[in-house]
């Protein structure tokens, strides 16, 4: 019951952070001095055209119309004017797929995938366009993820179980110079060393996406524009996770029950890897686990270092050509990503760690 009770207050907190980010992403947006509709068509529009366009995205409501009727389209569960074509809260029925539950009057109750709305440039729906960028941005994400654990790992213990030696006192230096430098400054760094002066050795590219098409039209994975973003994305968290990784070693190879293992004879890989490791590896597991959100942010100025057409480049070139609604989706997908990450890391700590109080 405690678990169950700790599991539905989360959430709660969770749906509470994803309101305000809503609300402080769509103010902020909407209160820029931008005419969109002009953006959209060009500055010599015609008023007409203009007013159409307005009309279609909604500008000509207030904000804080506009607002509501947001939460209206990205709320799972939702009303729907469907009598009423011209009505702000119709909904498009080839736009988006809902199934009606109830109706009351004129407004029905309906359950649907959340709608992002459409893109100012190419009138796509905004779940469309983040869709077909999501697959190489996670790609990327879980692989430096997985890249900086495994190293991360590896470098910590050795550096405890060589406390204050040459080795441990170089892997400190190192973690300290990775955790200060930017993701984008180590992706530059290594673009132009890699993939530009070595590139003959390495064959790297210094700029490519993981996705191309060849000459069939069909979809083609390119491996080998993964291996430098991946690393640049992964040299921070590398760097943190070793000094976790020691930092939790060493306090646990002071413990009792380990002095207690080496008194009873046990071998020195037993009581390293087999109590010691197991035991220091509930911080670090659960540091992993909320770090495949911040990498999906890292991400961003990585993909634009590399030309990496994922979710940030997307983000990014919509900001520059002020199509908010495709950097809204992605700035609350992300924000959505980080909630979830963290309720999960909460329950994974709650359930690794006994020492840690569920309330």
């Amino acid at each position: 019951m405690l678990l169950l009770k700790f599991i539905t207050k989360r959430l709660f907190n969770g749906f509470f952070v994803m309101i305000g980010v809503v609300v402080v992403i769509f103010v902020l947006f909407n209160i820029l001095p931008v005419n969109s509709a002009r953006m959209t068509l060009g500055q010599r529009a015609d008023v007409a055209s203009v007013a159409a366009i307005e009309k279609e995205f909604r500008l000509n409501l207030p904000w804080y119309h506009r607002l509501v009727l947001y939460f209206n389209d990205i709320s799972p569960i939702s009303l729907n004017n469907q009598k009423d074509t011209d009505s702000p809260t119709n909904l498009n029925s080839d736009e988006v797929k809902f199934v009606q539950l109830f109706t009351i009057g004129k407004l029905s109750l309906v359950l649907k995938a959340p709608y992002l709305g459409k893109s100012f440039q190419t009138r796509r729906k905004v779940s469309e366009v983040l869709g077909e960028k999501i697959y190489p941005t996670f790609v990327l994400a879980i692989s430096a993820m997985a890249f900086a654990s495994f190293f991360g790992i590896i470098l910590g213990v050795f550096a405890a179980i060589r406390q204050y030696s040459f080795w441990d006192n170089a892997i400190l230096v190192m973690s300290t110079f990775g955790i200060s430098q930017p993701a984008y400054f180590s992706g530059i760094i290594l673009a132009m060393v890699f993939g530009y002066y070595l590139s003959d050795w390495t064959h790297l590219n210094v700029r490519g996406s993981l996705t191309d098409m060849d000459y069939n039209g069909d979809t083609i994975t390119i491996w080998k524009n993964l291996w430098l973003p991946m690393v640049a994305l992964g040299v921070r968290p590398i760097a943190i996770i070793t000094q976790l990784t020691r930092s939790s070693m060493l306090d646990v190879l002071s413990q009792d029950y380990i002095r207690t293992a080496k008194a009873k004879g046990l071998g020195y890989y037993t009581v390293t890897f087999k109590h010691a490791l197991r035991n220091a590896m509930n911080p670090v597991v659960t540091s992993i686990s909320g770090w495949l959100a911040a990498l999906l942010t890292g991400a961003f100025f990585i993909e634009k270092v590399f030309d990496y057409k994922g979710l940030g480049l997307q983000t990014i070139e919509s900001l520059l050509s002020f199509d908010f609604p495709v950097v809204m989706g992605s700035v609350l997908f992300v924000a959505f990503v980080f909630v979830v990450m963290n309720i999960f890391t909460d329950i994974l700590y709650s359930v690794m760690d006994p020492r840690v109080t569920v309330k």
